[in-house]
């Protein structure tokens, strides 16, 4: 079979149902236990073959149920040699010996900067599209290691489905599922800085004594059906140093209860903030009684992560 000339790879968000933040180490990362799970909010690459040269466009669609992101989340994505997928690229072509070009369409729907995962999973997706438009075979540890080398959540974003996820959330291991459910992001137009959310951790010291008992209940989930709401009581660590977001955080998971979704968190380290819906006619019903400005999405847990198709 001939090589394809372009391939689309649809690129899902996650969600963390719980993430307990450990101690820091030796390498400056911290220690994580996160239960990860990916979900159906996605952007889509589209990666052509070209003779030399490696290049990015980038569209903005806004999919959100209600609401919209406003105009400096959108520019918040690169299009220059910063973007993660374009990195992804020049990773992939060093480690396979390929000789020719790559050009990248992006139409960007997952909220940047919100916790979603959505720079990693569009690194993942650089990836499995370069190595597919040149045919490149490559092992399942060896992805796994090369995500590992552009960010902590872009092996999941290879793996996808549902994991746990240590060390610096790069060491995984599949989780069963347990029952699909339905769950409401909310995104704030507030962003919570990574950097500064793990600096005020390690200021804190707040959790760290907790640190093993939160790794244990982590490890636990491996051996037994992962329904959503036990992932849930892992918590998330970063939900505890918002500081001057706390208030924010507080009123915006109030009204999310108030409007019948369960177990409101933040995803990674925020600002987007997800929780359960319990079937469809609640979700409708869920738009009528939410009061705020916060753009929604409404997502069904997913089985995978990149998702590939051959265009031409």
């Amino acid at each position: 079979m001939s090589l394809p000339r372009r391939v689309r790879v649809e690129a899902r968000a996650k969600l963390n149902l719980g993430l307990a933040v450990g101690p820091r180490r030796p390498d400056g990362f911290h220690e994580l236990a996160t239960i990860f799970q990916s979900v159906t909010l996605a952007d889509t690459l589209v990666a052509e073959r070209r003779r030399r040269g490696f290049s990015l466009e980038v569209r903005h669609e806004e999919v959100a149920a209600r609401g919209a992101l406003s105009a400096r989340a959108r520019a918040a994505v690169p299009a220059g040699p910063g973007n993660l997928a374009l990195r992804a690229v020049r990773l992939a072509v060093r480690y396979a010996g390929i000789e020719g070009g790559v050009h990248l369409h992006l139409t960007k729907r997952i909220p940047a900067q919100a916790g979603l995962g959505g720079g990693s999973a569009d690194a993942a997706a650089a990836l499995v599209a370069v190595f597919a438009l040149y045919g490149v075979r490559v092992p399942p540890a060896d992805r796994l290691t090369l995500g590992a080398e552009l960010g902590s959540d872009v092996p999941f974003a290879l793996l996808g489905g549902t994991a746990l996820g240590l060390g610096r959330g790069e060491r995984l291991t599949r989780l069963k599922p347990g029952r699909p459910f339905r769950a409401v992001i909310a995104v704030p137009r507030w962003r919570v800085p990574t950097a500064g959310a793990f600096r005020q951790i390690d200021r804190s010291r707040y959790g760290l004594t907790r640190w093993k008992g939160k790794l244990r209940f982590a490890k636990a989930a491996g051996g037994m059906e992962l329904w959503p709401y036990r992932a849930l009581r892992l918590g998330n660590s970063f939900e505890e140093v918002l500081g001057p977001r706390m208030p924010d955080f507080v009123d915006l998971c109030a009204r999310l209860r108030e409007a019948g979704v369960r177990e409101p968190h933040l995803t990674g380290s925020g600002s987007a903030v997800f929780g359960l819906l319990e079937g469809r006619a609640f979700a409708r019903c869920f738009f009528d009684r939410f009061r705020g400005s916060e753009a929604l999405y409404v997502v069904r847990s997913a089985g995978r992560g990149c998702w590939i198709r051959r265009l031409s």
